[in-house]
């Protein structure tokens, strides 16, 4: 009974925010109280899910104050120039920026932190996606496909987490994977550049009187300050005479790539995605500039360093953030409600997603479903027990955390496949392959922030992504065999 309504809790859940017949929030508090409720939970059901709460407000407070320093650090215009200069590098080529994106974000990765990840990677690119007029879905995807693919990373995480519960050497995990890691990343890259093609071909069909059949600007180039012209020195919005859209800045060269038929930018969007849009806003500090580069070094080498716990640490680096450009009282109240639809979308998720978790684990439904899966392995497969392990990680570690697979159920997996000639570490290596899958679960906070900072629905993130890291987790894991980094009994 257990297992079934585990299975169908997760299985409406994913259907009702992929058809967008609720918002994820509601899904991940509606949908588990009454399949709770229906396990018989009654009103110990409350307890379970503040127990999950409690686990889930160092990560609130991480998030929350990380998205008031980052989107601060916007609104200074400590990113301004690193924008500038991937416009120039990237050009307006969207084949070219998703393909960058990717890049980013994997370089990224390489601090093991997946939020910090997500932070920089969307403060760097989404206003170049907005410039463009690209869909801000297709950098969260490729954010999320470079990110989950780099996760293997011994200091990662999910590594350490399997050579600890099978008591390996983390290096004897990880290095025979170095291979499956590379063929991931160049998965992602491949994908990356496709979306990037039908980007360039949306835009075509979109905007025929701005982007050029090859997908660029008709009639020149856009270098990332002057204005895109052709031979007539005509702008490539249009005609003579014409002038940018409504609410858009009219200052500076950088007009040109804002001069669109349609604004770009509304009401409506975050302080996270538009600030960086206007050269002219009242917040920019440019006599702050290198007191502000220099915080945020210190900042994120801190969290490297790790010495000091991660939500106190962007408490204390936002506190200083608002006293130094902000000194009077009145601008600090209004940074922080700029930054307010952010900072509610992502908390509320997080807060929500401690309802699905605490009744996964308070009425046993995780425990239930780990056990049955074990059951239902035929004896005959017992010598592709890392092979099956791979596979079983994609949707196990989904909807359930890390922590509960890699200390619950693999060692359950490990005990058996040892009968076979199957070894820990292969089995340890195999069960890692299905960490690209894992950061798009709704219980990971770094991938609610990531399209809450996008302005992103999550079921379109999920339409978009999920299927693309079901390849990449499949394609490690074939590469692991190939290469002899995961056995067969």
């Amino acid at each position: 009974m257990l297992v079934l309504l585990g299975f169908a809790m997760i299985a409406v859940f994913m259907v009702l925010i992929m058809t967008k017949k609720l918002t994820p929030v509601l899904a991940l508090i509606i949908v588990p109280t009454i399949f709770g409720l229906f396990a018989g939970a009654g009103l110990g059901i409350g307890p379970m899910v503040m127990d999950s709460m409690k686990s889930m407000t160092s990560t609130a407070a991480l998030l929350m104050f990380a998205i008031i320093y980052f989107g601060l650090m916007i609104d200074v215009g400590l990113f301004d120039p690193l924008v500038r200069f991937i416009l120039r590098k990237l050009g307006n080529d969207p084949a070219k920026v998703v393909v960058g994106t990717a890049i980013l974000a994997a370089a990224v990765s390489l601090d093991g932190d997946g939020s910090t990840t997500f932070i920089l990677t969307t403060a760097a690119m989404l206003p170049v996606y907005l410039r463009l007029k690209m869909s801000p879905v297709v950098l969260t995807c490729v954010a999320g496909l470079a990110n989950g693919t780099m996760n293997i990373l011994p200091w990662g995480g999910p590594t350490a987490r399997a050579a600890t519960a099978l008591k390996l050497d983390v290096n004897d995990v990880f290095v025979p994977m170095v291979p499956s890691l590379i063929a991931g990343l160049v998965v992602v890259l491949v994908f990356s550049w496709l979306l990037g093609l039908q980007e360039r071909n949306r835009l075509r069909t979109v905007a025929p009187e701005i982007w050029g059949d090859g997908g660029t600007f008709e009639g020149g180039t856009f270098d990332g300050g002057s204005a895109p012209t052709g031979g007539t020195g005509r702008r490539a919005s249009g005609g003579k005479g014409s002038t940018p859209p409504a609410g858009l800045p009219t200052g500076g060269g950088s007009v040109a790539v804002l001069e669109r038929t349609e604004v770009l930018v509304d009401d409506h969007d975050t302080a996270m995605a538009d600030t960086a849009l206007d050269p002219n806003r009242k917040t920019l500090r440019p006599k702050l500039f290198w007191f502000n580069l220099g915080l945020t070094v210190a900042v994120m080498g801190t969290l490297v360093a790790n010495i000091i716990p991660l939500p106190f640490v962007f408490m204390v680096g936002s506190a200083i953030a608002l006293l130094v450009n902000f000194p009077k009282v009145k601008e600090q109240g209004a940074q922080l409600i700029a930054h307010a639809p952010s900072i509610v979308a992502v908390v509320s998720m997080v807060m929500a997603a401690a309802v699905l978790t605490g009744v996964l684990n308070g009425t046993g439904m995780v425990k239930a479903m780990s056990e049955w899966l074990v059951q239902i392995i035929p004896a005959d497969m017992g010598p592709f027990m890392a092979i099956i392990t791979g596979v079983l990680s994609i949707p196990m570690t989904f909807f359930m955390s890390n922590d509960a697979f890699y200390f619950g159920v693999l060692p359950v997996l490990s005990e058996t496949a040892a009968h076979y000639g199957v070894s820990a570490a292969d089995m340890a290596r195999a069960s890692i392959t299905g960490q690209p899958f894992h950061l798009q679960s709704p219980l990971v906070p770094a991938i609610l922030l990531l399209v809450s900072l996008a302005n992103v629905d999550l079921g379109d993130h999920h339409k978009k992504v999920l299927w693309r890291t079901g390849v990449i987790s499949l394609v490690m894991l074939a590469v692991g065999v190939l290469t002899g980094a995961i056995g067969i009994g």
